[in-house]
């Protein structure tokens, strides 16, 4: 207990969950390698930094020391920068299949975040080491610049203005850069001391930001003035006017600068006049006046036939909300139904109720207008028409500003009573009854219904008929059929999701050339000819599958197939490798075949190329000349060598083939020597001397043996009776008594001494 400590560790809580890692498994590891100590994190609601380690003293320090040295290696690798990229250029970056940006990441070894595609965001967040992330930060910009006519502007402006140019949050520089067509301006990091600010863009604009950024530089030095107004958000819109028009006016009138919140900012209230006291004040004052109107509550009514009313109070009167929203919060009140008044109030500023007022005159002229048509699309398209979770439709529907709907799904329109679309009403059911009877018309299944002004109705009709899938047939010989559809299916499938189709290829029994392709018509003709040019390709193997398979024979003796094989291959697979090309040596074992012929099969010329470098080694072969030697046997083993090592180097040497003669062969001195007449003739008389100078060692070897054998006597000519003991005790005298071992002369001692031990390959190591 007297050896346990607590120490209190100080690491970023933006670590924390990094440290803890997936389901706890890095923390799981750190526990593993110091199983003494206690880890203990904050409750991350606490936003607190301290991390308490518990345990043995030793133990704490080394996992203290471990810790820090994770939590500078994420310091290290958690530097960030965020590049400003246009929106359009994003899946550029990103590359098809997610190819271009993960190619980025690799060689640069960076974490790159990429805003969602539907959120207004344009920065591409890059994490990791600063070098790496610099890297990377240049790639992804030199992407955008070769994609579009981006153009890049430095402008010198001093540093110490730069806080003030980017204004609260970023307000000041942010108003310019949408005020410019949305160009980015790039000040350099904090603290570095450069004067020098980037404008990205297409060039027009980045001129038009230039001159806005050294102007307003400009109005800094000579001491600029800021004023903050506030206004209802309901009210921007109004001061703003259509397409900036309204604040343009007092921009141009005063000269200052007025900057409203984002939809970002957290007061949305707050609008900033910035610029020249004098112009501030005058626009402060234009400003006040706007609002001030904007300010005047008027009440106003207008006429709205009944027949409207319900468009305009159905869905919890989700059309009088957005008109709210988006006129200054204007009240509007329609009579209650039942009570047939046309009469409707509206409540609000002045020009808020002026626009609204416009906004449903609007809306009433479109319901007047509207008509309701109908588009056939059979059925089964109905699914694929509407689109994943009905995102078509619903693109449609906002584009053209219709109504669409579909029918119910009629699973037997033979026994079908009920009309599937009830809107129509006793049209609809005469209709039905007309279509039975003529079967060539669409069924009442089929028919979409279309609701809105009259050429908004055809156009999205149009629209939808576009979205029907037709199918294309396109001509493949069957016999390429299964490279198309690939390894289980994967080519196929590359291909129809690469051209958003369904490709049908016929089943192998029906041996038909065609295969359909079935979407929309747009991708249909990428689709075909995608389909081609894979057909194309595949053709080129085929053509080049068949150059291969070109076949060559060539006769050899079979005598000198070994040659061409060569030790363990090397020779045949030298050709091989060289000329790329299969070369089939007949099979000792089939009598049907010729056994002196080689076939090569590959490329034409690479086969004769071969057939030449076999014909080499056989003309080779023709020219040599074997000769037999006589040798004695006795020095057979000597000359051959351990392994055969030394007999392959004289073979090498004098690039002969020599051959001795097998245990039992009727002659065990004849030594056969292959090879060209001149190199065999050196090779014999190198053995030759070898036999000389072996034999020379052989007759010393035989006459040390002669004079280490026994002089030969003439009893053991006689038969050998095995084993003898000669003169033993037992045998002195003819009585043959048996030894008398009391008897110190027939069993003489040896004394008490007993002689060491001794080994006898001398002593032990």
């Amino acid at each position: 207990m007297e050896n346990e400590r607590t120490k209190d560790l100080i690491i970023e809580q933006r670590f924390h969950r990094t440290i803890i890692g997936q389901k706890g498994e890095r923390i799981r590891e750190i526990r593993d390698k110091f199983p003494e100590v206690i880890i203990n994190f904050p409750d991350p609601a606490q936003k607190s930094d301290i991390v308490q380690l518990r345990g043995p003293k030793n133990e704490v320090e080394k996992c203290t020391k471990y810790m820090q040295k994770m939590v500078a290696d994420l310091v290290e690798n958690s530097y960030s920068i965020s590049v400003p990229i246009f929106k359009q250029f994003h899946k550029n970056i990103i590359g098809k299949g997610g190819a271009n940006i993960k190619k980025i990441r690799e060689e640069s070894n960076t974490k790159i975040d990429l805003p969602a595609e539907n959120s207004n965001s344009e920065t591409i967040v890059i994490t990791g080491k600063r070098a790496n992330c610099e890297a990377a930060r240049s790639r992804i910009l030199s992407i955008q610049k070769d994609l579009a006519n981006i153009a890049e502007l430095e402008v010198s402006i001093p540093a110490k203005l730069h806080n003030s140019l980017i204004g609260t949050k970023g307000r000041l520089i942010r108003s310019i850069m949408e005020e410019c067509g949305g160009v980015h301006i790039h000040f350099p990091v904090e603290g570095s001391g450069s004067d020098t600010v980037v404008i990205r863009g297409p060039a027009s604009d980045v001129e038009k930001a230039k001159k806005q950024l050294l102007h307003l530089a400009e109005e800094k030095q000579t001491k600029s003035f800021t004023v903050d107004l506030r206004a209802k958000p309901e009210y921007h819109k109004f001061l703003i006017g259509k397409g900036g028009g309204k604040i343009r006016k007092v921009r141009d009138n005063t000269g200052a600068r007025i900057i409203f919140p984002t939809a970002e900012d957290k007061d949305q209230d707050l609008i900033t006049i910035i610029g020249k006291e004098d112009a501030v004040r005058e626009a402060q004052k234009e400003l006040e006046a706007l609002i001030q109107n904007l300010d005047n509550v008027v009440e106003d009514y207008m006429l709205v036939d009944p027949k409207h009313h319900r468009h305009f109070v159905i869905r919890r009167g989700q059309v009088l909300r957005e008109i709210a929203e988006e006129y200054g919060g204007v009240m509007v009140s329609f009579p209650r139904s039942g009570t047939q008044s046309d009469k409707v109030t509206l409540k609000g500023a002045k020009d808020c109720v002026e626009a609204a007022k416009k906004r449903i005159q609007e809306i009433i002229e479109d319901l007047e207008a509207q008509v309701t048509i109908e588009c056939a699309i059979p059925q089964k398209f109905h699914r694929s028409v509407m689109g994943p979770k009905g995102s078509r439709i619903q693109q449609i529907t906002r584009d053209y500003n219709v109504q669409i709907k579909f029918p119910d799904r009629e699973e037997n329109p033979v026994h079908s009573v009920e009309p599937s679309v009830q809107e129509n009403g006793d049209d609809a059911g005469d209709g039905r009854d007309a279509k039975e009877a003529d079967p060539g018309s669409p069924r009442r299944c089929d028919i979409i219904i279309i609701s809105g002004r009259k050429e908004k109705c055809e156009a999205a009709k149009e629209a939808l008929e576009a979205l029907v899938p037709v199918t294309i047939e396109v001509e493949v010989p069957f016999d390429l059929h299964r490279y198309i559809i690939g390894q289980k299916g994967s080519g196929i499938r590359k291909m129809m999701d690469e051209f958003e189709v369904n490709i049908h290829v016929p089943a192998p029994e029906l041996q038909s050339d065609i295969i359909a392709i079935t979407g929309l018509a747009v991708n249909l003709d990428r689709a075909k000819a995608g389909l081609l040019e894979r057909v194309k390709e595949l053709q080129a193997e085929q053509e080049d599958r068949a150059l291969r398979s070109f076949k060559l024979s060539v006769t050899v003796d079979p005598k000198y197939h070994p040659k061409i094989i060569g030790r363990k291959g090397a020779v045949i697979t030298q050709i091989r490798l060289e000329h790329d090309v299969n070369i089939q040596f007949p099979d000792k074992d089939d009598g049907s075949q010729p056994q002196d012929q080689i076939t090569i099969t590959g490329y034409e010329k690479n086969t004769e190329a071969a057939r030449d470098a076999i014909l080499k080694i056989v003309g080779e072969l023709e020219q040599m000349v074997s000769e037999d030697v006589p040798l004695d046997h006795r020095v057979h083993a000597r000359i051959i060598g351990a392994r055969g090592k030394a007999i392959r180097k004289i073979m090498d040497e004098f690039k002969v083939d020599i051959r001795f003669p097998q245990s039992g062969a009727p002659d065990p001195n004849c030594v056969t020597v292959t090879g060209l007449p001149e190199n065999v003739e050196e090779a014999i008389d190198h053995i030759l001397n070898l036999e000389e100078e072996y034999l020379a060692d052989v007759v010393d070897s035989e006459a040390l043996q002669l004079y280490m054998k026994p002089p030969a006597h003439e009893e053991s000519k006689a038969p050998s009776k095995g084993f003898v003991v000669r003169d033993a005790p037992w045998t002195a005298n003819s009585s043959e008594k048996a030894p008398d071992m009391s008897s110190s002369e027939e069993f003489p001692s040896f004394g008490a001494q007993v002689a060491p031990k001794t080994l006898p390959w001398g002593p032990k190591r």
